[in-house]
């Protein structure tokens, strides 16, 4: 019996398409480079439309082209969001994050995400870390935030006002009440008795954790929380990072990391949040700067229309 088509034609183009199939297929598995999401949570005061945050967010595109930026808001807008700056709750915020990240279409599939926040956005993105982390965060860094808590709010008047009632969730006057009752900074930091495990296994998972220290902060006292660091009210005596507890018997991964050295704790001039554009792009240079996505070249769009500032 004849076949239309001769064997020997079949078996060499048979040859050819796994020749060229052989060929194509490296080309699946080189390693590119490219840009992160970035997200940004803001501070006390601020909102995801003010244009401190805009420019922030531009600046972060100019630098590393094709980085996709997030800016966490809460609410429908911007005044509801400067509005849950300084009242709500912080958990029920916190879990309202962690949902919109977890399910944002370019978020929820991109290998990782950076995070920069600004003041108490950064002790609020480090909880996200500790409780969620997904996506997952790669490079974290924070500017002025009261990671060890407050001890005193600039401005507040005998009386006191809606602003310094707004800070009293991080002071630390009384330590046992503050332990038993606090409900936030008190949990994410490890202190209670029973410490949660997840919190530091996902801390140490960071690639780097840089905590930035504003020189002149004289708007949260002690300045030196920016640190972690502890500082006696009584005689100002400043006791760091490395030499408290939390540390020394790694409540939250943070020897871990500095083992590895990827803990960094920086100076920047001025007072709280003055942020000049030299230090940003220093930062953006640094810990965002575009990484090996692996093959998959379709889970990270750079297209123009997502090379834009997005907000929650």
């Amino acid at each position: 019996m004849r076949f239309p088509v001769s064997l020997a034609l079949i078996l060499s183009q048979l040859a050819i398409h796994a020749s060229a199939v052989s060929k194509r297929q490296p080309e699946q598995n080189i390693l590119r480079k490219g840009p992160i999401p970035l997200v940004i949570w803001h501070g006390l005061g601020d909102d995801y439309g003010s244009s401190g945050i805009h420019n922030i967010s531009n600046l972060a595109q100019l630098v590393h082209p094709g980085t996709y930026v997030y800016v966490i808001s809460l609410g429908s807008s911007r005044a509801t969001d400067l509005r849950a700056s300084y009242f709500g709750n912080l958990n029920e915020q916190l879990e309202e994050v962690c949902n919109k990240l977890g399910t944002e279409q370019i978020l929820s599939t991109a290998p990782s995400i950076n995070a920069l926040g600004f003041s108490q956005g950064g002790q609020f993105l480090r909880a996200y870390v500790e409780r969620c982390n997904f996506p997952p965060v790669h490079n974290l860094v924070t500017f002025g935030s009261q990671h060890n808590g407050i001890s005193s709010f600039q401005g507040c008047s005998t009386t006191g006002d809606w602003l310094c009632r707004a800070g009293e969730s991080l002071l630390r006057w009384d330590m046992d009440q503050y332990r038993a009752y606090s409900n936030f900074l008190a949990d994410i930091n490890n202190e209670r008795a029973s410490k949660n495990v997840t919190y530091k296994e996902n801390m140490a998972k960071l690639n780097k954790f840089a905590m930035y220290m504003f020189e002149n902060d004289k708007m949260m006292v002690p300045k030196e929380s920016s640190h972690f660091a502890e500082v006696n009210t009584t005689d100002g005596t400043v006791t760091p990072l490395r030499e408290r507890r939390i540390f020394k018997e790694d409540w939250l991964g943070l020897r871990e990391l500095d083992t590895k050295g990827k803990l960094d704790l920086k100076m920047t001039p001025g007072g709280h949040m003055e942020l000049t554009d030299e230090t940003l792009r220093t930062v953006f240079q640094e810990y965002f700067a575009p990484i090996e996505l692996g093959g998959d070249v379709h889970a990270m769009p750079t297209d123009a229309d997502t090379q834009k500032v997005l907000s929650g």
